[in-house]
């Protein structure tokens, strides 16, 4: 099954949920609002992306929480505070995407039906 990280009010996860939903593939939707991720499942977003790769920088709660301007251990931020990754995530057999990609959700799509 394809599993969606991200927030509601995250615009590129609504179109990654509208993407899958107009094919007609079913989703897990993972709200990060309300739970985080395990250590295992960052492990897991490791093997494709680096940690700093995952954080998102530009975003409200980067900002929010002034970690430009502060040392901090990546791993532990994004564990404590899931509303530091960059959404959508996007998993599929241990596959993982992040952010606006449709080439890739589509290959996801391709393998899932």
């Amino acid at each position: 099954m394809i599993q969606i990280f991200g927030t509601k009010k995250c615009k590129d996860t609504q179109k990654a949920e509208r993407f899958f939903k107009e094919r007609k593939i079913e989703i897990q939707f993972r709200d990060l609002t309300e739970k985080g991720v395990s250590k295992k499942e960052l492990d897991n977003f490791t093997q494709f992306y680096s940690l700093n790769e995952l954080i998102d920088v530009e975003g409200k709660q980067y900002k929010k929480r002034n970690l430009k301007y502060i040392i901090h251990d990546v791993e532990n931020e994004l564990l404590e505070d899931p509303l530091l990754f960059r959404t959508p995530i996007v998993r599929f057999n241990r596959r993982v995407v992040i952010g606006y990609d449709p080439d890739a959700w589509l290959e996801f799509a391709k393998e899932s039906g």
